[in-house]
Parts: C-alpha cells; structure tokens; sequence
C-alpha cells in the first residue's frame, strides 16, 4: 500500500468513527444510559476491525458487552441495523438491549453480558474451524478490568497449546475499570511480558490512531503467515476519549449525559475529528 492510499483508508476510517460515534452518543442521550466512557474507548478497534481487517466469514466476539451501543452503531454503519432498530435502543421489547443479546442477529454469536467468556468463546469456535480446515478468524475484544477473570487467562492457555493462529486477541486498555484503576485493583502490568510468557506474540499499539492499527494488523498479518504462534494486540486507549469531562475518569462508567453534556461532547467530537482530517490533508 502507497502512502497516498494508506493515508485515504485513514481517512475514510476516520468519517467512518466520527459516524459511529455520533451515533452512539445519541443512543446514550436518548437512552439515558451510562458507560458511555467504555464505547469511546473502543470505537476505532471496532471500526478498524469491521471496515480495515475481517473478511465476510470471519467471526467478531465483544467480549466487553458493556460497550455494546458502539457494537450496535458500527452494525448500523454497515446497513446492518436499521434507524429504527437504533432508536428502539434500551427500550421496551428491543431486540438493543443494554447487552449483546443472543440469538437476535448473526453478527452477535454470543451473549457477553458477564465478563470473562469472550475469549474461551472463540477459542472453541476457532479450534473448531481449525478441526474443519475452515479459513475462518475470530477477532475478540476484551477489557483490561476483564483481565481480572481467570476465565480469560484458562483460554489464554487453551488458545496458545493448540497454536490457533485464527484468533485475534485485542484487549481495549484503557486502565480503568468499574471500580478504579486497574493497577490499584488488581495490577496486570508488566502484561506483554504476560502474554508473551503465555505463548502470545504480543503487539502494543495506540489504540485511537488508524496508521498505528493499520501496522498492528499487517504485522499481525506476518505472524500468522510465518508462524504458528497466536497474537495478542494491547491497544493503549483512554476511556473516555475526546470528551473533556469524560476522559480518563472511572465516572464515565457508569455516568450517563444529559442534554447539556451531550451537546458538549458532540461539539468537542467534531472539532477534534475537523482537526484530525486537517492533519492528515496537511500530511499529505
């Protein structure tokens, strides 16, 4: 890929995220819901992942369910939720509930309303496809706080003994969790030395920059053409991101926004996405 078109997916994955993001946060307003923090942190994985890396047959688990309206909003940017299924979010007899719900749409193949079950979800879907000689991947995101589960780390195990190359592990760390800092509750760092010492060939990136991500994957990409070892991918992000009253705090959480805040955030949203295009016009 040329400079030129490797800046032109940049920019195309960025209209992408400021799409998506104005659409979650007036599914929250709307909603009057909380964890808006956790969606801003994870917005441009999902979007990457959906629009820069999976193929039609791959598989995508959100194993942070929490974080589900930005699930949701990228669906839609795919035509595959329609307005109306937006607007019907967290209400009465949706089929968007406050969690991915199971057995409602095809893209959603498991209920990850409690936390640690993502991954060994897609452990056993990919070793399943491997038994069946599948080209099939399977992209799961979880949560620094999720790291906490010993579920994650038994998949852990299970995914590096059977060399399942088809899994992409991409843990959002945003070092906040429900309760505080992830450090002050249970640390995790050094965590590459972790997964590396698991059997993981471990990639740390900014998890908000398109280029950084883009270079995640093709490395990624090497890995797994060369070698039978699976990739973990910590993307550094910050909960709450791009919202001044939001960002980095564990009140984002659970807070939801009023009127007022929502206004704030979405002006904020568009001056920082105006400015990120300008960057990339002036680069060149």
């Amino acid at each position: 890929m040329t400079r030129e078109d490797a800046t032109g997916e940049c920019v195309r994955l960025e209209e992408r995220v400021f799409s998506v993001k104005k659409r979650f946060l007036e599914m929250y307003r709307k909603a009057r819901a909380g964890h808006v923090g956790s969606s801003l942190s994870c917005a441009e994985i999902l979007v990457f992942l959906k629009f820069a890396w999976m193929r039609d047959d791959d598989t995508f688990v959100l194993s942070k369910g929490h974080a589900v309206a930005a699930l949701y909003s990228v669906l839609a940017e795919q035509n595959l939720l329609s307005q109306r299924q937006i607007d019907s979010f967290y209400e009465d007899g949706t089929l968007l509930p406050a969690l991915p719900p199971f057995n409602a749409f095809q893209q959603i193949p498991f209920a990850t309303g409690s936390l640690g079950y993502g991954l060994s979800v897609s452990a056993g879907m990919a070793l399943g496809a491997k038994l069946n000689r599948e080209d099939r991947r399977f992209f799961c995101v979880t949560s620094d706080g999720e790291l906490d589960e010993g579920s994650v780390w038994e998949a852990a195990l299970f995914i590096a003994h059977h060399a399942l190359t088809n899994v992409v592990w991409i843990i959002d760390r945003n070092r906040i969790q429900a309760f505080g800092r992830t450090e002050d509750v249970l640390t995790l760092e050094p965590l590459d030395a972790k997964l590396r010492a698991f059997g993981f060939h471990v990639v740390a990136v900014d998890g908000h920059d398109f280029r950084a991500l883009s270079a995640a994957r093709d490395e990624c990409m090497r890995v797994a053409g060369a070698r039978e070892v699976p990739v973990a991918i910590i993307a550094d992000t910050v909960k709450g991101n791009g919202i001044s009253g939001m960002r980095d705090t564990v009140d984002c959480h659970y807070t939801p926004m009023d009127d007022a805040g929502y206004r704030q955030a979405l002006d904020e949203l568009t001056r920082a996405h105006e400015a990120l295009l300008d960057g990339y016009r002036d680069a060149g």
